[in-house]
């Protein structure tokens, strides 16, 4: 494993950018036409690193219009996140559901006035996982059909920014990898040699992105046609990148280098410059890009007094939902069991849902969360034994039937006895209970949870309003995070137990 100093040591130092000069760059280019970005994010855990932003689950013309006329802190929006949950479908779903979003938001765009008459500008950003799983390039490439079958206009290139710096997922020289922790602090490895690229829907074979393009792509894009854009390029100035930039053509993958938070800004500004120039490009990019790209300023986390913002916290206890089996999330659930010793622990046995009596199997547990949570914070989460099948169709069809599992006992839950919060652990996982288990509908990312880490949602009318729901990715945080949030939320937290 590479030492991050020594593969720094060959580009130039980062160059400090204040967010205010890419949220007036990004202004100066919306005063003819606002401009937004729609978001089409595969799982919820793309709002990690945003804060006081639209969310929809639904995405039919009057759930644009809704997005496009908020006024959050006084402001218009820069960009709506809309939940595809595509990550969890089959290749055609996913391109039927692209389809559908893109079409729907530039309908809305069309109708919406923009206060000032103009007409709002929609960009489109392909969100999916900062390890690389995802239906790439099938979800750029609908989205860039999409877009020209509907307003004519043909995508240039097809931006990747993967790297999510405060979840340690970097990429320099054109290679990603994931950061080191614990003893393995500066260390990196390669993506491609870790447990995410052996997913059974989304597994990949190389670090290298102009490689890991060719090899998703079946080698309709050779890697050596991946524009590639360095550190020395990043670094350098918002002219480099839009003159490197310049040669895309017919939806060109362009990679970019990210370190820290001053490179997405660097690069917003590179961006925002190539499209002044005319270039028309779409992203596909993990969570920070969007926090990058339209200026934003990184939010500090929120404390369990802002969670709880505008609204009385119920008395009952708190749901801490727990579907993801990567390595990191276990670990986490056995932290958080071992320090919340009042806590009620909930599990749901995934052989048993996939055998005959599922139906009793969870009225059963049902019962049991409700009494739980009558007089503690209780902890539901699937067996940690993964059940594998011999394809990536019957995975997901395993997934969704356990996923549909935990969505019914949140919702009939939340329709019994609300709980006072809900987090959500897994991708797949919080999607189904947002957009499921609690009805939300719409919804106010209101910010972290931990740093650049861990997303708050205001639902927004409908059965849960009121109570702060938490998505929390599977990959990130420590093996103390998951305790750090439920204790943040928790009026049922073990007074004994050392912060």
């Amino acid at each position: 494993m590479p030492l991050e100093a020594d593969l720094l040591a060959a580009f130039p130092a980062e160059v400090q950018i204040p967010a205010q000069l890419v949220a007036d760059s990004v202004a100066a280019s919306s005063e003819d036409s606002p401009r937004i970005l729609v978001v089409l994010d595969d799982d919820p855990t793309g709002t990690q690193s945003v804060a006081d932003l639209p969310v929809l689950t639904r995405w039919d013309v009057t759930d644009f219009a809704w997005a496009f006329s908020q006024k959050i802190n006084g402001q218009r929006p820069r960009a709506v996140y809309v939940l595809t949950n595509t990550r969890s479908l089959d290749p055609a779903e996913a391109a039927a559901r692209n389809e559908e979003v893109v079409r729907n938001a530039l309908a809305a765009a069309a109708e919406v006035p923009s206060g000032d008459g103009s007409r709002l500008r929609p960009s489109f950003v392909s969100r999916s996982d900062s390890t690389l799983r995802g239906h790439y390039p099938l979800e750029p490439d609908v989205i860039a059909a999409t877009v020209a079958a509907v307003s004519g206009e043909v995508t240039d290139g097809v931006v990747l920014v993967p790297a999510f710096p405060d979840a340690g997922r970097v990429t320099i020289g054109g290679v990603h990898y994931m950061r080191g922790a614990g003893e393995n602090r500066g260390q990196l490895t390669p993506v491609a040699e870790t447990e995410f690229a052996r997913d059974a829907s989304f597994g990949f074979a190389n670090s290298e992105m102009a490689k890991y393009v060719e090899e998703k792509s079946q080698g309709r894009f050779a890697a050596d046609s991946v524009i590639v854009l360095d550190l020395n390029i990043i670094r350098a100035s918002a002219d480099a990148i839009a003159d490197a930039i310049d040669a895309a053509t017919d939806s060109t993958p362009i990679v970019a280098d990210v370190v820290t938070e001053n490179d997405l800004r660097a690069l917003a500004l590179g961006l925002e410059e190539a499209e002044r120039r005319g270039k028309k490009l779409l992203y596909r990019v993990g969570p920070p890009f969007v926090r990058g790209r339209i200026g934003q300023e990184i939010r500090t986390e929120l404390t369990g007094e802002e969670a709880f913002a505008n609204h009385t916290p119920s008395e009952a206890g708190g749901l801490i939902v727990v579907g993801s089996h990567v390595g990191v999330t276990t670990r986490q659930l056995n932290i958080l069991t071992a320090q919340h010793g009042a806590a009620r622990i909930v599990e749901i046995n995934v052989e048993k849902l996939l055998g005959g009596a599922a139906e009793g199997y969870l009225d059963q547990t049902v019962d049991t969360v409700v009494e739980a949570l009558r007089s503690s914070d209780v902890i539901v989460h699937t067996s940690r034994l993964l059940i594998k099948a011999g394809d990536a169709a019957e995975s997901l069809r395993i997934a969704r039937t356990v996923s549909a599992a935990v969505v019914a006992v949140v919702n009939r839950t939340l329709k019994t006895f609300p709980p006072r919060f809900v987090i959500a652990k897994g991708g797949i996982t919080s999607s189904d209970v947002a957009a499921h288990g609690l009805e939300i509908r719409h919804a106010i990312v209101r910010g972290p949870m931990l740093p650049g880490i861990v997303s708050l949602w205001e639902p927004v009318g409908g059965p849960a309003a009121g109570i702060p729901y938490i998505v929390f990715a599977g990959n990130v945080g420590d093996d103390e995070s998951l305790a750090r949030v439920t204790r943040k939320l928790s009026n049922r937290w073990p007074s004994l137990t050392t912060p």
